[in-house]
């Protein structure tokens, strides 16, 4: 991989990342729209400042929930007081997880949806990192993946795809996202 590769996104981008302006080619309702249901247990790794997360709090409802994930404290602390202003913060499990893990073992199989938006190419173990996603969703579940194409190549997305059917995830749909590499696994049966 590129010089790139598993460098953090530092934690102050996170404030660009919630740019109104975003929405118009990555609305969080439009991307996740087609996969996330009420009542559902999302899984979000790398979800920085909470781009994604209010948004889909909101689209699982008051009997659903969502696990965030990601590495810098800075990052979760902010998503956690975005969430508690947006009056979300009950549907909200916001985890700070090391470098080498997404410290979710303890909700092993109990995942409806999970999504790595941006993030697969900083992980430098993508083996491990699609492991520990077959082992958080169920069998009937989906993964979407989206990388940046202005920073991932398409051999660099097709690598990770390949880490993921090591794992036992089949790609079962390519979805266009703006800006984005994107595919959508289910666990092979």
């Amino acid at each position: 991989m590129r010089d790139m590769a598993h460098r953090v996104c530092p934690w102050w981008i996170g404030y660009l990342l919630l740019s109104p302006l975003r929405r118009l080619g990555q609305s969080p309702r439009k991307v996740l729209g087609p996969y996330v249901r009420p009542g559902m247990a999302v899984l979000e790794v790398g979800s920085a400042m909470g781009f994604f997360t209010l948004d889909v709090a909101r689209m699982v409802g008051p009997g659903g929930r969502v696990v965030a994930v990601d590495l810098q404290p800075r990052m979760i602390a902010t998503l956690e007081r975005r969430a508690r202003r947006a009056g979300l913060g009950d549907r909200i499990d916001a985890r700070v997880c090391p470098s080498d893990s997404l410290s979710v073992d303890d909700l092993a199989g109990s995942f409806d949806f999970a999504f790595a938006f941006a993030v697969v190419h900083e992980v430098p173990d993508q083996a491990r990192l699609m492991a520990e996603l077959r082992a958080a969703i169920r069998d009937d579940s989906r993964l979407l993946i989206a990388e940046p194409s202005g920073h991932v190549t398409d051999d660099e997305f097709r690598t990770s795809l390949s880490f993921a059917e090591q794992a036992g995830l089949s790609i079962v749909e390519r979805p266009t996202i703006r800006r984005s590499h994107a595919a959508v696994l289910a666990p092979v049966q």
